[in-house]
């Protein structure tokens, strides 16, 4: 498992860069991460959730109820425009941090 606050920087744009994909629910946005990091990132529900509300807050998603699963509606979350831009501002950022460790840390790096 990977220390949370290597990460924490970085969830909005691995949470948008998902709803980018297609649009999710709470507990799949979850699963998803946890199914691509192969179970080395395990995100806390009340993390996933604070995160969610204030990427909708600052209107970078929306969110929808769903069809009914299990007797109880889903809530849903789509990314919006503006959240697109932003996400693409995240990932100018990813680069440079990612060429900025490289640089520093050299061949220590795989």
């Amino acid at each position: 498992m990977i220390n949370s606050d290597v990460i924490r920087g970085h969830i909005d744009a691995i949470i948008l860069k998902l709803l980018i994909e297609k649009d999710m629910y709470g507990y799949q946005i979850a699963n998803e991460i946890k199914l691509r990091t192969l179970n080395k990132f395990d995100i806390r529900e009340a993390t996933l959730y604070s995160v969610v509300q204030r990427l909708e807050s600052r209107e970078l998603i929306s969110s929808y109820m769903g069809e009914k699963s299990l007797g109880r509606k889903r809530r849903y979350y789509r990314i919006t425009a503006l959240g697109r831009a932003y996400y693409q501002e995240m990932l100018s950022e990813w680069k440079l941090l990612r060429t900025i460790m490289s640089a520093m840390l050299g061949s220590d790096v795989e």
